[in-house]
């Protein structure tokens, strides 16, 4: 089964024999520059020169597995492809003219122009079943080639969480401020609740909190009450006072609480229940001032684990929810996960501020900061451990949870600098 973007790399790097080349007319066929690939609309390759015949071209190529793709993506009624000065195809199933003027598109043909050996190793990777596709030939390829393309996979990754804060700091009018703590929020809520702590976030801004802050009580009860979680009848004490708080506050700032069905409780252990985890972000907005002016200067690891590690009100030390007391034990957040806060929404934040002030020293810090971290301990983790590839710290980790979920796991080898290594040999 050949593929489009094989072809694409087969072209790029001229991996085919591209001596003695003709057209399917019979007009010979001169290389000179294959021209830039293009990932956006439009041909495939752009500003490539090539000499057909006595006639230097410069123009655009597109390149198809078979010619009658031509008609069956409507090339003919595209303004777009009007310039192509070649037709690159695996097979030429059909004549293909051009729309404008019904004149024959040079065409070449490269099924017999390819080594055997490039097509088996292709096909032995994009159809293997192991854990990663290249996974027999991935320690062939040098240190220097991986780190690299690890650095670049790192700065992808934080691109890509950057476009996602952009289009919060949209919605917010660019206000920082409200931005972060509704990201932050996100990620208290884990893989689980993530989608219902952002959702409690938005409904209630931050303003309102801050306005609070002086009385903890109501900044819980805000939290709660929004959260949907004090619509019953309750026998301790605790909830009680929230209950009657957020009954006032309610009415005073004209709010209207989430679906307490948005949560869940199931299959997560009891220290991660959403109940904990509004306990001890209300403890951090209650005990915190201008948490974006935080990320943007230069605090350590060691800082934010101070701010994120204060103590909950005692009720939580017997309590997982309400009314139901269990073992004392302290529910302040541990380590991994203040670890996973900082990766996952203090550094995004801080890289996606240096982005858009276009300030590198933001980028670096946000950088700098995921090196100072401990990589993450999960599945993709396991996988590249039992593989002997150990990251020693969390922008290592960041980099190739990038390469097994973006690459790997979309079996996109020809678009990563090490399947283009092993296959270019």
């Amino acid at each position: 089964m050949m593929r489009e973007d094989f072809l694409h790399f087969i072209w790029r790097f001229k991996k085919f024999n591209w001596l003695n080349l003709q057209t399917t007319q019979g007009e010979t066929v001169e290389l000179l520059q294959a021209g830039t690939h293009n990932t956006n609309a439009g041909p495939d390759f752009l500003e490539a020169q090539i000499r057909i015949g006595d006639t230097l071209w410069s123009g655009s190529v597109e390149i198809h597995v078979n010619a009658s793709e031509w008609l069956a993506h409507q090339h003919q009624h595209d303004p777009a492809y009007h310039n192509v000065i070649l037709h690159v195809v695996w097979e030429n199933d059909k004549p293909i003219q051009r729309g404008q003027t019904n004149e024959a598109i040079p065409t070449i043909v490269l099924k017999n122009r390819v080594q055997g050996d490039l097509l088996d190793k292709y096909q032995a990777i994009l159809h293997n079943q192991h854990w990663i596709p290249c996974q027999h030939h991935f320690f062939e390829v040098s240190q220097l080639t991986k780190s690299m393309w690890l650095e670049r996979l790192l700065v992808e990754r934080l691109e890509r969480k950057t476009a996602l804060f952009t289009e919060v700091l949209a919605q917010n009018k660019s206000n920082w401020e409200e931005t972060f703590y509704q990201i932050l929020a996100r990620n208290f809520g884990g893989k689980i609740n993530d989608e219902a702590f952002h959702t409690l976030a938005r409904s209630i801004p931050l303003l309102t909190l801050t306005k609070h802050k002086d009385n903890p009580l109501q900044v819980q009860a805000l939290l709660f009450g929004q959260a949907g979680l004090l619509d019953e009848d309750f026998e301790d004490s605790y909830p009680n006072s929230l209950k009657k708080e957020y009954a006032y506050l309610r009415q005073k700032h004209q709010l209207t609480p989430i679906p307490k069905s948005m949560w869940r409780f199931l299959r997560l252990r009891p220290a991660n229940f959403p109940t904990i985890r509004i306990a001890q972000f209300a403890t951090l907005i209650a005990t915190s001032v201008h948490l974006f002016s935080k990320t943007i200067e230069h605090q350590t690891a060691a800082h934010w684990h101070e701010m994120f590690q204060r103590p909950l009100p005692e009720y939580w030390d017997t309590h997982y929810v309400f009314d139901k007391p269990s073992k004392d034990a302290k529910k302040i957040l541990g380590k991994s996960t203040i670890n996973l806060l900082l990766i996952n929404a203090v550094v995004p934040c801080l890289f996606a501020y240096g982005s858009f002030r276009n300030e590198e020293e933001y980028k670096e810090k946000a950088i700098q900061l995921l090196e100072t971290l401990k990589p993450e301990q999960n599945n993709i983790m396991e996988g590249w451990d039992a593989l002997g590839l150990q990251a020693q710290n969390a922008a290592q980790s960041q980099a190739l949870i990038e390469l097994k979920n973006v690459y790997c796991q979309k079996q996109a080898c020809l678009q990563c600098a090490i399947g283009n290594k092993i296959l270019k040999g």
